[in-house]
């Protein structure tokens, strides 16, 4: 199953600027933007099996640093446990994840991808 979150996400850089400024804007930034990436989450199915999930991230330029943009996922993992999509974000429910870069076209979006494995994690 295949979703796209059509928002540009804030980097790592974003958060602890917002964390630095001021001791509530940083978790005011997380639940405004996970309730805004909820929109789109609750189009998923529920997933009882653990997943691996490929996030493909468009960014309008090359402006930001690829391991600041895929900081976003944290904010997307924890929409999918508050919407129910999956139980947890931990090593049992999710397993891996893949994030990919294709070239800038001008917009800010993630496709968020999620394939359901048929194994069983020992942990």
């Amino acid at each position: 199953m295949k979703i796209t979150i059509p928002l540009k996400l804030p980097n790592l850089n974003d958060y602890i600027k917002a964390i630095n400024s001021n001791r509530y804007k940083g978790n005011t930034m997380k639940q405004d933007i996970q309730n805004d990436i909820g929109w789109y989450i609750k189009k998923l199915p529920k997933y009882d099996k653990p997943v691996k999930i490929i996030f493909t991230w468009y960014e309008a330029d090359n402006k930001r640093d690829l391991d600041n943009i895929c900081f976003a996922k944290k904010f997307i993992l924890d929409s999918m446990v508050n919407c129910g999509v999956i139980s947890n974000d931990n090593r049992k429910c999710v397993v891996g994840f893949e994030d990919i870069f294709p070239k800038a076209r001008g917009e800010y979006k993630v496709e968020v991808e999620i394939k359901e494995l048929n194994i069983e994690w020992v942990i």
